[in-house]
């Protein structure tokens, strides 16, 4: 594609058998909604046990089936929050690391120099982090995280900074593709296309994910004129013995 093209996300998604995670944020394409995605797949047994549960402006992971976790570390935290006029959507307990730094008047980006990737060798898992602001600046942030070399030596940061336009979002994921080791994600957030109904974006991203892969996705719209909120979740599990 060209430098400026703009994608079509089911497209990416059906030729990915394995992005992992993914963000995605934009505005839809009539310029009345900013919109927000959130997926998560897994390959493990302990990774797939996991759904989505909404409580207010917050979504958490929780395990679908409590009995069987093997270890909660890296796959049990809230991937999106709400502070004031800022929404933190991210793959990890960044989350939370984000939210009390907004809390303390800091930055996001002063909350991410104090994470780095996950500690889950040989992969590396970057952390990907989304930040819309929810003010008249119509600006939004992502950032990732990354191991610089094979072995996690250090970390590498990048953070992204975007101006909302009708029809036009970023889409920035864990992994490049399906692998073992699974290689990490490359080159700047992807430009995707943002239609206007948030059940449309949600059906498109589901039907789009790897079927075997996919474990819960979540979309929000949030009307720009009045602030009305539109929320689409699904999850492939039920939640039993919680």
């Amino acid at each position: 594609m060209a430098t400026y093209d703009v994608a079509q996300l089911p497209e990416l998604l059906k030729n990915n058998e394995y992005p992992g995670r993914g963000i995605v944020i934009g505005k839809s394409a009539d310029g009345q909604s900013i919109a927000i995605a959130y997926f998560i797949m897994g390959r493990s047994a302990n990774s797939r046990n996991r759904v989505f549960i909404e409580d207010g402006d917050t979504v958490t992971i929780y395990p679908a089936d409590a009995s069987k976790v093997e270890d909660p570390s890296l796959i049990i935290y809230s991937p999106i929050r709400k502070i004031g006029d800022n929404l933190i959507v991210t793959n990890g307990d960044q989350t939370d690391t984000i939210y009390d730094f907004l809390k303390d008047g800091n930055t996001f980006e002063e909350a991410l120099e104090t994470r780095e990737f996950e500690p889950d060798g040989p992969n590396w898992t970057p952390r990907i982090s989304g930040l819309v602001m929810l003010d008249d600046s119509d600006r939004y942030k992502m950032s990732i995280l990354k191991s610089q070399d094979a072995e996690g030596t250090d970390c590498a940061r990048y953070t992204y900074s975007y101006r909302l336009q009708n029809g036009l979002g970023h889409f920035i994921h864990t992994y490049k593709q399906n692998g073992n080791p699974i290689p990490t994600f490359e080159g700047e957030p992807e430009r995707v296309a943002i239609p206007n109904s948030a059940d449309e974006f949600a059906e498109a991203i589901w039907n789009s994910l790897n079927e075997d892969n996919k474990i819960s996705m979540y979309v929000r719209y949030i009307n720009v004129v009045d602030g009305s909120v539109t929320n689409r979740m699904i999850n492939k599990f039920t939640q039993v013995n919680a």
